[in-house]
């Protein structure tokens, strides 16, 4: 039994228990919580529950497979992507800060001699409802504490929503914030000494997951990774309806993957130039002003092009989801590029993540058909309800996490097929200007725009970038980030790198210097478009 020395100072009195070994962390009190599991973990011998759900099932391409680099390859080599894990120490509990509550977390620990001293905390996608394994195995790699929960149920639908408003208050804000504090409380029982700061990494619901705690509970991190946060949550499912509606309106409107590749084609062939550099990426999409309607079908023009339902279908998708009697965006567009991954929101059903939504929350019958849902009345009372559990969360006033140095890092692709990437441009330029401004927001807010990445990784443009260690350097030693490296690697198993370009701060843009490899990031500089 390997034991874990106390290290730097003894406990003080309001650390309930101290261990000396991981089994003994067993037996710590912790409020309103029940450890049920303390054991080591031998180098590389992690498996991962049978009872689990399997990697992604709460949402595809939920969260980066890393969980700290946008689209990272995951941890380990080969079939076993734990084979490179050492030694840690794994924590199961369940937390019951409610008579309902059922919140699994597990907390993982490194060897002291491997620990860096701090805490990650790692997000969830779509609705959640299993552990975020691989997310925590890349922290662990990297000598962080790190601990995820499943937000108070199993299995990836909002099924659970019906009849149970404490496991939604859970999911929406609870059980992350509860995982928090028990790991923290843990972690001084272990080491004998608190974290020297602490972060979380999310994408998707996992961004949501950040940016909510920034709001809500300011002092539980230090840093926040938020990407691509379905933060606006009652609009971004209404959103994914409107889409849903689109391509579904007539049997003709409907949109197969070889009319998807004609459309992203047509987009490439309007746009992918306007940077200086043709490469298969559009690389900001504000600036195409691509109409489909240039490609559709006419008497001349009778294959490689979209009848005249599937333009109004794409020009619809084109578009923000609108209000029709107030004529208020709802949630912004989806944006040029992104086409061929338009399946999972323009497929044949609604996609269940956002259906079950207005399903089991809002008009409770399982049998709700999304092809009836009203963009006026019935989003203003799913608003209602959504403000009661906190489940918008829009809130812009970051002060009280600003004021003790916190740090939020935001990034988005600009191919998200998921979550339009304007939302995360509209909450930066809301909490900048609750903030009074760029200027006074530089040193504490930053947003990534990243051209070619689909949903939190993937794609076309490079989208592999180490966001940990941008945020790392700008919390610990005040090294302001205001670009990153991202790669993109050749498709297949050890793909090579094959492309590198600076990601900027937003508003900048990468722009071409003219000479040099446009393959290479040296060769690009960070400019106002």
């Amino acid at each position: 039994m390997r034991s874990y020395i106390p290290a730097l100072f003894a406990l003080t009195a309001a650390v309930p228990v101290m261990a000396a070994t991981c089994e003994s962390l067993a037996t710590v009190k912790l409020e309103n919580a029940t450890i049920t599991s303390a054991k080591m973990v031998a180098p590389g011998a992690f498996e991962v529950p049978a009872a689990a759900p399997p990697a992604g099932a709460a949402a595809k391409g939920a969260i980066p497979p890393d969980g700290a680099k946008g689209g990272g390859k995951g941890n380990g080599k080969g079939p076993n992507p734990y084979a490179n894990l050492p030694e840690f120490c794994r924590v199961t509990a369940t937390l019951t800060p409610s008579k309902d509550s059922d919140i699994k977390v597990e907390i993982w620990f490194p060897q002291p001699a491997n620990w860096n001293g701090k805490y990650q905390a790692v997000g969830n996608g779509g609705w959640a409802g299993t552990i975020t394994y691989n997310a925590m195995g890349t922290a662990l790699e990297r000598g962080y504490a790190t601990s995820s929960t499943d937000t108070g149920h199993v299995g990836g639908r909002g099924t659970f929503l019906l009849d149970h408003p404490e496991k939604l208050t859970d999911y929406s804000y609870r059980s992350v914030h509860e995982m928090v504090l028990k790991s923290k409380e843990l972690i001084r029982a272990l080491y004998a000494s608190p974290a020297r700061y602490s972060y979380w990494v999310g994408c998707s619901t996992g961004g949501r997951q950040g940016v909510t705690e920034a709001q809500k509970y300011p002092n539980d991190f230090d840093g926040i990774i938020a990407g691509a946060p379905a933060n606006y949550f009652i609009h971004l499912h209404a959103w994914s309806i409107w889409i849903n509606q689109a391509v579904n309106k007539t049997p003709e409107s409907f949109l197969d993957t070889k009319d998807l590749q004609t459309l992203h084609a047509g987009a490439l062939k309007a746009c992918d130039a306007l940077d200086g550099v043709t490469d298969g990426v559009i690389d900001n999409p504000k600036k195409c002003k691509f109409d489909p309607a240039t490609i559709q079908c006419s008497a001349t023009m009778t294959t490689g092009c979209l009848t005249a339902p599937q333009v109004a279908a794409a020009k619809m998708i084109y578009s923000p989801a609108i209000n029709p009697r107030t004529k208020a965006e709802v949630f912004p567009p989806i944006e040029p590029g992104s086409e061929l991954v338009w399946t999972i929101l323009g497929g044949r059903k609604t996609a269940d993540v956002a259906a079950d939504t207005f399903r089991y929350l809002v008009f409770e019958d399982e049998n709700w058909n999304p092809m009836t849902l009203n963009f006026d009345a019935d989003i203003t009372k799913a608003d209602k309800l959504a403000e009661a559990f906190s489940l918008n969360s829009t809130s812009p006033d970051l002060s009280k996490y600003f004021s003790h140095g916190g740090k939020l890092l935001m990034y988005h692709g600009w191919s998200d097929q998921l979550i339009a990437p304007g939302n995360s441009i509209n909450y930066y330029n809301n909490v900048m200007q609750k903030a009074g401004g760029a200027a006074k927001t530089a040193d504490e807010l930053k947003l990534y725009m990243v051209p070619g990445m689909q949903h939190c990784n993937g794609g076309d443009g490079p989208n592999v970038f180490d966001a940990v260690t941008q945020l790392e350097q700008w919390v610990e030693h005040s090294k302001t980030p205001d670009t990153m490296v991202a790669s993109h690697s050749a498709p297949g198993p050890g793909g090579a790198v094959d492309r590198t370009r600076p990601l900027c701060a937003y508003p900048k843009v990468a722009k071409y210097s003219g000479t040099g490899s446009t393959n290479e990031a040296t060769n690009f500089s960070c400019v106002v478009p």
